[in-house]
Parts: structure tokens; C-alpha cells; sequence
């Protein structure tokens, strides 16, 4: 059995593949960068002595860990509008939001993932650390920041970079709200094609090339900036 993709030049499906894989590239990229900024803070508030903000932010881990994370992202696609006001919720419909949503749910999904990770990395630091930070003239924050936080990123980044392929992966889910990604691309011509074998495998090899990219960049990462232990 040969492999024909001739097809997708000849019925202009080309970009529309390419167009669904730099979509599908964006939102994995802006759904990392914003979940990584927001576990920083989560992880800190799970550990804060106000015991309200630990009760919100552990409410917050157990959603996000426990709901699928396609239905999260139906949530906040066809619920969340319906608690804002009218005028907002017309703009709304009226643009294309679907990747704004898209967006949010997996920012949010991510972030309670990495806050854990991270929370442990930060267990695993000798207390002795941050004593030793503030003994050198550095406030709280300046510990945390220059510190803590560096040390515990790099304890955590095996477990981080499986959490970054999941959240790869899960880019997928967009579909389900009509976000044009990859997936969604290719289900489209599949459709108008008929041509399923020659279609899916493009986008499981696509996937899978990507996704050894992350890997290989992720086991780099973690060789440069690996915590040494000395005796």
C-alpha cells in the first residue's frame, strides 16, 4: 500500500493543516507560560499561615486535578458566560473566543499540576536555605524568589516536562469548543476526503514528532540545569 498526500495540494488542505498546527503551537505555548506563572503564586498560597487562603487554593488544586480536563474547558465555554452581564456576554458570542477559552482552561488546569510539583520541590530545600537567605540581607520575598523558587523549579523539572507533554496532548481537547487546531483541521478533512488512513497518520506522526522535540529539549533542560548533590 502506497501513501498518497498529493490530495492535500490538490484540494488546498495543506494550509488548513498548517494553519491547525500553528494554532495547535500557540495555544500549548500561552497555556504554558500563563499555568507556570500561576503555580508560582498557588504554590506559595498552599503553604501561607491564613488558613481561609490555604482552604481556597486546596479547593482550587482538587478541581482542577479531579474534573476531566474537556469538561473544564466546556465550562468555561458555555457556563462561565452565562454569570456575566448581558453586554459582556453578547460581545462574547458576537467574536471568536473559542481560543480565549481554550486558553484559560488549560492555563488553569496546568497551574494546579505544576503548584504541586513545585510545592515539593520546595519541601525538598533545607530550611537552612532560606535562613541563610535572609542572613545575607534578602527579605522573604527576596528569598523566595532568588532562592527557593530557582532550586525548587529544577528539583521539579522531570515531573514538570511529563506535565508539559500531557498538556501537549491535551491541546486536542480545544475541539470540543471549535477551536480550529490540528485536530480539528484534520478531522475537517478527513471528512471532506475520505482519505482517513492518509490523514490521521499525518497528524499521529505530527503529534509524535512534537512531542519527541519537548522530550528531547525537556532531557537537555534537565541535564544543564540538574541539582548536584556534594557531600
Amino acid at each position: 500500500m502506497t501513501l498518497d498526500l498529493s490530495f492535500l495540494a490538490r484540494g488546498g488542505h495543506l494550509p488548513a493543516l498548517l494553519d491547525g498546527l500553528l494554532t495547535t503551537c500557540k495555544l500549548f505555548v500561552v497555556s504554558w507560560i500563563c499555568g507556570f506563572l500561576i503555580a508560582l503564586v498557588l504554590a506559595n498560597l498552599r503553604d501561607v499561615r491564613f488558613a481561609p487562603v490555604r482552604f481556597v487554593a486546596g479547593i482550587y488544586l482538587e478541581y482542577h486535578r479531579n474534573v476531566p480536563t474537556v469538561v473544564q474547558m466546556l465550562v468555561w465555554y458555555f457556563a462561565m458566560p452565562d454569570l456575566l452581564p448581558d453586554s459582556i456576554r453578547l460581545w462574547i458570542n458576537r467574536g471568536n473566543t473559542e481560543f480565549l477559552f481554550a486558553w484559560i482552561a488549560l492555563s488553569l488546569n496546568v497551574s494546579a499540576y505544576f503548584a504541586e510539583d513545585i510545592r515539593s520541590g520546595m519541601r525538598a530545600i533545607p530550611h537552612t536555605q532560606y535562613e541563610a537567605a535572609r542572613a545575607i540581607g534578602l527579605g522573604a520575598l527576596g528569598a523566595l524568589v532568588y532562592v527557593i523558587l530557582p532550586q525548587a523549579v529544577r528539583i521539579t523539572i522531570p515531573t514538570i516536562l511529563n506535565r508539559t507533554l500531557i498538556l501537549f496532548k491535551d491541546t486536542s481537547l480545544a475541539m470540543a469548543i471549535g477551536v480550529s487546531e490540528l485536530t480539528y483541521q484534520v478531522r475537517n478533512i478527513e471528512n471532506a476526503t475520505f482519505r482517513a488512513f492518509e490523514v490521521y497518520f499525518i497528524a499521529t506522526i505530527t503529534y509524535l514528532v512534537i512531542s519527541l522535540v519537548i522530550m528531547f529539549l525537556g532531557a537537555w533542560f534537565s541535564r544543564r540545569f540538574a541539582v548536584t548533590h556534594r557531600a
